[in-house]
């Protein structure tokens, strides 16, 4: 079984719910990010140069609590910054585990093995841990030698522990694709449950250099096809039509808000042109068509990254056949 089934029955308890009452926008998971602070400078991240002015500030447990409750998505991604820096993240787990959400502890793991004994494995908290390659490029992409060692461990150590573990993979234009299956390899051979894999988002501040055009994209994720068929990969098969180029999907910003110190970032998980005080004001204020590939802004156009597509993918997918590709996929 791809997910557990508290899990997937949740979150189509919630769809139907919410499609029932007909609710256009609704939330599914919710990216918070309690802290902007990281043990981190990552080559791709958009966090660091976006948010310089305020890597200090944190959000209370409170805060964090109350976001959950506005938007009423029943998984929570906490992520950041690195999680494991905020002074109050065992409390708030304990407290979003209390309420009944599926956690997903984003984490670079440099910290896990010094903080593991104060992590409790349970049915709703999932660690996932960022690699973004074998040792050589792992290491390059982080800014840091030894990560992609460290991250390892961590990784053995929360399978050791019993926790469920999946890690994220962010796709540039110089990932090497032998290297990306060998990568697989050695981390189901740690023990690894799932695996998410995404391209990266093309932040102009960065350079375009290191980021897939989509025909670019779709070539390099046709080729990665056996592997999809290989290992536990997490993403929805219509999303991977989708970066394959086999299919054609809107985003779905509103799917996976963002709450961070600073407010709710709108529109997206990667742009910020505004940031609102409530999440209610985040759904009725923001323009959404000004977004998305159908929208034709320069800065969407290129972006397949998983967190607006794929839950797009759930939510569009109407005919018999992806209804049963969705049902198939989770059972196996």
């Amino acid at each position: 079984m791809r997910f557990k089934p508290g899990l997937a029955a949740k979150v189509t308890k919630h769809i139907i719910a919410n499609k029932i009452r007909n609710n256009k926008r609704f939330s599914l998971v919710l990216m918070l990010e309690p802290t902007f602070m990281c043990n981190l400078s990552c080559e791709g991240c958009g966090r660091i140069r976006e948010y310089k002015r305020d890597l200090h500030k944190v959000m209370s447990v409170a805060e964090c609590l109350k976001a959950a409750d506005e938007c009423g998505a029943p998984i929570v991604s906490i992520c950041g910054g690195e999680p494991l820096v905020y002074p109050y993240i065992f409390e708030l787990i304990e407290k979003l585990s209390k309420k009944g959400k599926y956690i997903y502890l984003c984490t670079n793991g440099l910290l896990f093995k010094d903080k593991i004994d104060r992590l409790k494995p349970s049915g709703n908290l999932m660690v996932n841990f960022h690699v973004d390659g074998p040792e050589k490029t792992h290491d390059a992409i982080t800014g840091l030698k030894g990560t992609y060692a460290r991250v390892i461990e961590a990784i053995k150590a929360a399978k050791k522990k019993g926790f469920f573990v999946c890690t994220n993979t962010t796709i540039y234009k110089q990932t090497d694709i032998n290297e990306l299956k060998q990568l697989f390899k050695t981390l189901q051979g740690a023990g690894v449950d799932g695996f998410l894999i995404s391209p990266a988002y093309g932040y102009p501040q960065i350079g375009e250099a290191f980021f897939f055009r989509k025909k670019e994209l779709a070539g390099f994720f046709r080729k990665l096809e056996p592997e999809f068929k290989k290992y536990n990969f997490l993403g929805s098969p219509l999303y991977i039509e989708f970066v394959q180029g086999k299919r054609e999907l809107d985003c779905a910003p509103w799917s996976t808000p963002t709450r961070n110190p600073i407010g709710w970032r709108s529109p997206c998980y990667q742009l910020a042109d505004k940031h609102f005080a409530t999440y209610k004001e985040l759904i009725e204020k923001t323009d959404w068509k000004k977004y998305g590939p159908k929208s034709k802004n320069p800065r969407c156009v290129e972006c397949a990254v998983h967190c607006g597509f794929e839950p797009a993918s759930v939510l569009e997918g109407k005919s018999f056949r992806d209804i049963m590709t969705l049902i198939g996929w989770q059972f196996t």
